[in-house]
């Protein structure tokens, strides 16, 4: 079974009724649908719209472009960039490039292969690819440079490309870190985003309270356990970013403190795991 046929029978049926598109601040909307991981566990998706100064609009980890989706878009501006924050957020990426075929295409190393080798997803070009060689290096236009900073995890079991829209402070990023449950996320869909034994399991451990031990156990072992060294470079490097609000794909968003959580989740590399 390819990628995207796997992923839709874990994506709402009509995402039109379910989704909240919600104004975070004046230049940035955020796209909240329910999503399920492995089947069962609740987590949700986000999709986010940024409007750049010179009025063109990058979506970031795109979901369903429905009817209001678009609507909204022509409300913000042309969409100049579309991006997939790692290598599974990617489903919507074919049906926004062919929607808005003049925006330019970001992603990571291993993403274009793994499309074009799904007959559902191959045929889209990639303007941008982030690999572990180039991303010290790498630009993407003036416009887009000008207003947001970005590292690549590439030491991340998903190759994970976070983002700081430095004029809001505000960090999107996709599997990093989860904030569940997914409250907003499942707010229309007509079940608690903390319903079923396995969300419930999974959201206990995959929040922001505390000490975070679970998320932090989990970026040390599983996320980052082949290249803790590249993980720690990374995280070092964000560490030093200027950010108050996180967006995150899975679950609420973090209106202030994100900084401070996310410098908690990383702590173990960027001050030594004991």
């Amino acid at each position: 079974m390819s990628t995207a046929k796997s992923a839709s029978s874990l994506i709402p049926r009509d995402p039109a009724k379910v989704m909240v598109i919600r104004d975070v601040t004046p230049n940035i909307t955020t796209l909240s649908v329910p999503f399920l991981r492995f089947g069962h566990i609740k987590v949700g998706g986000r999709g986010t719209l940024v409007k750049l100064q010179t009025g063109n609009v990058a979506v970031f980890s795109p979901v369903a472009l429905t009817p209001d989706v678009k609507a909204k878009v022509t409300s913000m501006g042309p969409i100049k960039y579309i991006v997939a924050p790692d290598i599974e957020h990617h489903i919507f990426i074919s049906t926004w490039a062919k929607e808005y075929p003049e925006a330019e295409v970001i992603g990571m190393e291993g993403l274009p292969e793994k499309r074009e080798g799904d007959p559902a997803t191959k045929g889209i070009k990639f303007a941008h690819v982030f690999s572990a060689k180039n991303k010290l290096d790498m630009h993407i236009t003036p416009e887009f440079d000008t207003e947001f900073s970005y590292e690549y995890f590439d030491s991340h079991t998903n190759k994970e490309l976070v983002f700081l829209h430095k004029p809001s402070r505000t960090m999107i990023e996709a599997d990093l870190l989860f904030n569940l449950p997914a409250t907003e996320q499942y707010s229309k869909a007509g079940v608690a985003a903390g319903s079923g034994i396995l969300t419930k399991l999974f959201a206990g451990i995959m929040n922001t309270k505390g000490e975070m031990t679970w998320q932090k156990r989990f970026l040390w072992y599983a996320a980052a356990g082949k290249d803790r060294k590249g993980f720690a470079e990374s995280a070092k490097r964000i560490k030093q970013w200027d950010y108050d609000r996180v967006i995150p794909c899975h679950g609420d968003v973090i209106e202030s403190g994100g900084k401070a959580i996310v410098d908690r989740a990383t702590a173990w590399f960027t001050e030594g795991k004991h």
